[in-house]
């Protein structure tokens, strides 16, 4: 906390500027298909159990659990290659403890575009994370509820379940909840390229 308002003291533009400029090169998706993708990602239905549940219960409470912060920001950065600025207002519009150093700050973060930030190429996979902090699917349960029948495994990638576990647990995907919005190898892969596009040019 006291880092990112030092740092804001001193960048008051930390949630409009990569503080690492080179990261200002990155071509972030836009245009109908990244408008899309981002209302898919503010209301819920990425097809990522663990992302819908965070934004869901972003949207009903103004507040989620700092790792559920971090794989939503990541999948909208990451998997979907959309610009954080966008993320943070989002995040700055609707928690309830919204600060400006604080959700800018552990965006660039997220991003790799801070000063302390993570490396570019660690990528967040949603459904690792979400097995691994949600083994028994209780999260996903209370905001994903139409998932609710899954089993607690499949409740975290229900597009990797059989056809008949789906149909047990009462869920047809594209009707009850959505397919992945992305395929999140394929994307990790792009977002890779696109950053170190940024990286290579910057340098140059």
């Amino acid at each position: 906390r006291d880092w990112y308002a030092h740092l804001t003291a001193e960048r008051p533009d930390i949630d409009r500027v990569a503080l690492r400029p080179e990261y200002d090169g990155i071509r972030w998706e836009t245009g109908p298909d990244a408008d899309a993708a981002f209302a898919a990602w503010t209301e819920g239905r990425t097809g990522y159990p663990v992302v819908d549940a965070g934004m869901r219960q972003l949207a009903a409470t103004g507040w989620m659990h700092n790792r559920v912060r971090m794989i939503t920001a990541s999948f909208l950065v990451k998997d979907l290659l959309v610009d954080w600025r966008r993320g943070e207002r989002w995040f700055r519009h609707l928690l309830a403890d919204a600060d400006i150093p604080q959700n800018a700050g552990n965006w660039q973060w997220v991003a790799g575009t801070g000063p302390d930030a993570a490396p570019y190429f660690r990528v967040f996979n949603p459904t690792l994370q979400s097995r691994k902090f949600d083994a028994a699917g209780d999260y996903i349960r209370r905001w994903v509820p139409e998932l609710a029948g899954l089993d607690d495994r499949t409740i975290h990638a229900p597009h990797e379940a059989a056809p008949l576990d789906l149909a047990a647990a009462g869920v047809t995907l594209g009707d009850d909840y959505p397919f992945p919005i992305v395929d999140h190898a394929a994307a990790k892969e792009e977002t890779l390229v696109a950053y170190k596009t940024a990286l290579d040019l910057a340098r140059a």
